[in-house]
């Protein structure tokens, strides 16, 4: 059923106690010479939460899911988890798997979207964790799945649940903003990043909220002022929905697999209390984490990698389905 001996789950990693912090975030900027003031601020946005990122509790979930969804459908592989910035480090998980006889696996990466830092990047430490071991097993990144249906229509229930939650007198007119992490718009991949994202939002408005006026905005930028990046920002979003006398928002994380800490506290706390302090009424719609149909795109992914460039590859929107290996737009280069 599948070319693959082993799938390997790749996420971004995420401290689990106060003195991972620190050292967590000087991995994520490690050559890019962010100043200490900054990252003691970001800082306190895990700390807030305890010192604890959720997301290696969301991989761990994802992990035992799809273990659970292969083996219900006759896919007998293990599945193994490596992070880029913190433990479970990449190169240790592919040392463990080459010391466990794994030739050749599948990598699926908890991250979408084409561009430098959802897609290149990942390849790229991918590459490098298997320079570093030797006798490490062929690994091949599936492909962007940002229009895959397994992750699109968890999104159009989701949106669907927290516009049933504004207030029924609200309701219609509420407006949508799907946001996605913001990257500098010198990245390599911005254009085609940026395009999917407006795709998928048209698809995931259409379906959810017809009718409804919608925007695709960005959060958690991080670079210098004068650096451009990819605008608007949501917290400038919702000043101008407050302006023109709007009265409610949901807002759709639409450029996020799961709830780490840029939905918890960039949306769920700063976006959130802006929102209070502007008197509008604020809905966030869940992100996929270990919805079933997601769960199952994982398998769906790995049979069709499998399968060859000729099978079926299923795609809402206009762009079309990602192929296997990334071309050139997808941003495998270092800004």
């Amino acid at each position: 059923m599948t070319s693959h001996d082993a799938l390997l789950l790749v996420s971004f990693g995420g401290p689990e106690g106060p003195q991972d912090v620190m050292p967590f975030l000087e991995n994520v900027t490690r050559g890019r010479n962010v100043p200490r003031a900054r990252l003691e601020r970001v800082a306190e946005h895990y700390h807030r939460f305890g010192g604890v990122s959720p997301i290696n509790r969301q991989c761990r979930e994802l992990k035992a899911a799809v273990e659970t969804d292969l083996a219900a459908h006759g896919v007998d592989l293990p599945v193994y988890w490596g992070n880029r910035n913190w433990t479970p480090y990449l190169t240790d998980t592919v040392r463990r798997m080459a010391q466990d006889g794994v030739r050749r696996a599948a990598a699926f990466v908890t991250s979408a979207y084409s561009g430098f830092s959802c897609c290149g990047q990942y390849a790229a430490d991918i590459d490098r964790a298997r320079a570093e071991v030797p006798g490490a097993p062929e690994i091949d990144k599936l492909r962007v799945y940002y229009n895959h249906p397994g992750f699109v229509e968890p999104f159009v229930e989701a949106a669907r649940a927290a516009l049933a939650r504004i207030p029924a007198d609200l309701r219609d007119r509420a407006r949508l903003a799907f946001t996605a992490h913001s990257v500098p718009l010198a990245q390599p991949g911005r254009e085609r990043y940026a395009a999917e994202l407006a795709d998928i939002a048209a698809v995931v408005a259409a379906e959810a909220a017809p009718g409804h006026e919608w925007a695709l905005v960005y959060q958690s930028r991080s670079g210098p002022p004068s650096q451009p990046w990819l605008e608007p920002d949501i917290g400038d979003h919702l000043r101008k929905l407050h302006a023109e006398g709007v009265e409610a928002v949901v807002v759709v994380p639409v450029g996020f697999v799961s709830d780490h800490m840029e939905v918890k506290y960039d949306l769920d706390v700063e976006a959130a209390e802006l929102a209070a302090d502007l008197g509008l009424t604020f809905e966030r719609a869940a992100t996929p984490g270990t919805h079933p149909r997601y769960v199952a795109m994982v398998r769906e992914l790995l049979l069709e990698r499998s399968a060859g460039p000729d099978a079926p590859r299923p795609a809402l929107g206009s762009l079309g389905a990602r192929p296997d290996v990334c071309p050139v737009d997808c941003g495998h280069a270092r800004p």
